[in-house]
């Protein structure tokens, strides 16, 4: 039993075959791509909006130098939402609970904002590891601090997306089994569990929305660090 319920996070395979690039294609076949009318219909409307708003947003504390980012990150936010998203759906496999796939997607994030303040202003992006006014003696001790908490960083998007979404679906199989098993011994009990479960399904909507929004924001942050 114990085992079953991990078996949800497990890479799907079929025929020997794994479908973990199937499961990150899907998503971007289910949006709707501009069409040449003069006017949009609801749904592209409302996509072109929600991209417009993100994007406006997530700029707004960075320099002009980091704009060129903006499609980078808004199609990253995109691609994270609809991954937790779908994940959600029966019969379905969430790629962003496997901590390789997120770690796959922060480091070389993560590294590409590092490289960027090293070209950009290589002084101020490693005058970060030093504090001002740092005693001679703690000197070496604050570089090592400085240094391994930069390189935590990746580490910390990739365990945060990871941690959120598996915690999130595995609270989700426990309350559904057991509702399941209390139906035919207590319908009382059952009901409230379904009415706890109806809303744990709605935080966890919202849940797979800020994760991607913290992932994405997180990393813009890191980049106004090195601009």
């Amino acid at each position: 039993m114990a085992l079953s319920f991990f078996d949800q996070f497990l890479s799907p395979v079929l025929y020997g075959i794994s479908l973990t690039a199937l499961a990150l294609t899907l998503p971007w076949v289910l949006f709707p791509t501009p069409t040449s009318r003069w006017l949009n219909n609801r749904l592209l409307s409302l996509q072109g909006w929600f991209i417009s708003r993100f994007t406006q947003q997530l700029l707004l504390p960075l320099n002009p130098a980091g704009h060129k980012w903006a499609l980078i990150f808004c199609s990253l936010m995109v691609f994270l939402i609809s991954l937790n998203s779908l994940g959600l759906l029966p019969y379905t496999f969430t790629p962003t609970t496997q901590l390789a796939l997120n770690m796959g997607l922060a480091v070389p994030f993560w590294l590409a904002t590092v490289l960027t303040g090293l070209r950009n202003q290589p002084n101020v992006a490693i005058a970060h590891i030093l504090p001002e006014a740092t005693p001679g003696p703690l000197v070496p001790v604050l570089i090592m601090i400085e240094t391994a908490s930069l390189f935590i960083r990746p580490l910390a998007l990739g365990v945060r997306l990871t941690a959120n979404l598996t915690a999130g679906h595995l609270l989700i199989q426990l309350i559904s089994t057991a509702t399941f098993v209390l139906i035919p011994l207590m319908p009382g009990v059952a009901l409230l569990t379904m009415i706890l479960l109806f809303l744990l399904s709605l935080l966890e909507v919202a849940v797979a929305m800020i994760q991607a929004y913290v992932f994405v924001l997180l990393l813009s942050l890191y980049l106004q660090e090195n601009l």
